[in-house]
């Protein structure tokens, strides 16, 4: 007889072999998301990269050391 497995929540746990994909159209779709999403993700990566503008930030430093010459 097999053992359940329960959190201390009292939650089932499920195994890992429950949480595998079963059939062969369900791997193939987790494989496609998952190349999909990296994919995406190494895109806004490089985009990032190729198009950062590194003063774009000066005029935010002038404003927070005028404020913070005013408060302190």
């Amino acid at each position: 007889m097999e053992r359940t497995a329960f959190e201390p929540f009292g939650e089932q746990l499920v195994s890992a072999t429950d949480a595998q994909p079963k059939s062969r159209a369900s791997k193939l779709l987790l494989r496609a998301g998952t190349t999909l999403f990296w994919s995406l993700v190494a895109g806004i990566v490089l985009a990032r990269a190729a198009f950062f503008e590194p003063g774009i930030y000066d005029g935010f430093s002038r404003v927070a050391s005028l404020a913070k010459s005013l408060i302190f």
